[in-house]
């Protein structure tokens, strides 16, 4: 080939590759600042509005009417917020995102719930301590005299077992004091011999308790002349009943001295 037609062709090729990484250096450029941001920025923006703190419907219409789509996401126990609202949003309040954008929202379940243990026929020790284990709390306690459960046992339970209840509850309860003791009405012993009068007080459900002897001219010794609890008190079954009873011989104030 002519040297003059090699150079042409030559040149002519050159240019074609010239023309060909201009082309992709025009593009790319193109693509950075017209295209992408053109893509990006397609479309309104606008900021998500706060809707923790609202009810899961005030908060779904408040992001529709922004343009947003809300979606529930998740449902979690929550101290602080009423069942059914918003404890968290993602995005965020105030957060600047494209029209029609996804909106994540988690819901307060209410508080912590917690199931009643059954406390019937436990210790009043145990039942506390069972309660204070599981975040309840004893509330009133009320006292009765029962037959089926001894001292100290719990009877009844204000809610009942196996209910659940939000943590920090409290559980009133009803303990036993044990069975009902039984009234008597104390006799008069007074007058009656010390043998009489202990085999009345044995009859009465009674027990002898102290004897005092005291010394008398009027009676006769061994003569019951006090008593405690007095006649007609009343008192529990089993209560013991104090004499004081009348000894042989003179008072110590009327004993004569033998003369010297």
């Amino acid at each position: 080939m002519h040297p003059i037609r090699r150079r042409i062709t030559s040149f002519i090729r050159n240019r074609k590759l010239l023309y060909t990484i201009l082309t992709v250096l025009l593009g790319f450029l193109l693509t950075n600042i017209i295209v992408m941001p053109w893509y990006v920025n397609h479309g309104e923006t606008l900021q998500v509005p706060v809707v923790v703190g609202l009810s899961i419907e005030r908060a779904i219409m408040a992001l529709q009417d922004s343009g947003l789509v809300p979606i529930e996401s998740d449902t979690r126990p929550d101290a602080h917020f009423p069942t059914g609202t918003v404890v968290a949003q993602n995005p965020d309040a105030g957060a600047v995102v494209k029209n029609g954008r996804r909106v994540y929202l988690t819901i307060s379940g209410g508080e912590v719930q917690v199931f009643v243990p059954a406390l019937r026929g436990r210790s009043w020790r145990d039942a506390k301590f069972t309660l204070e284990r599981i975040g309840l709390r004893t509330g009133d306690v009320e006292y009765v005299t029962s037959e089926a459960y001894p001292e100290n046992t719990i009877v009844d339970q204000s809610v009942q077992p196996n209910m659940k209840v939000p943590k920090g509850t409290e559980i009133r309860i009803v303990v036993s004091r044990g069975r009902e003791l039984q009234e008597i009405t104390v006799r008069d012993f007074r007058g009656k011999t010390l043998t009489e009068a202990q085999r009345l007080i044995g009859q009465q459900g009674l027990k002898l308790g102290n004897i005092t002897y005291q010394a008398s001219f009027d009676l006769i010794p061994n003569t019951v002349v006090d008593q405690f609890p007095r006649g007609g008190e009343s008192v529990p079954a089993g209560q013991a009943v104090d004499l004081f009873v009348v000894k042989a011989g003179k008072p110590k104030e009327e004993i004569q001295l033998p003369k010297k």
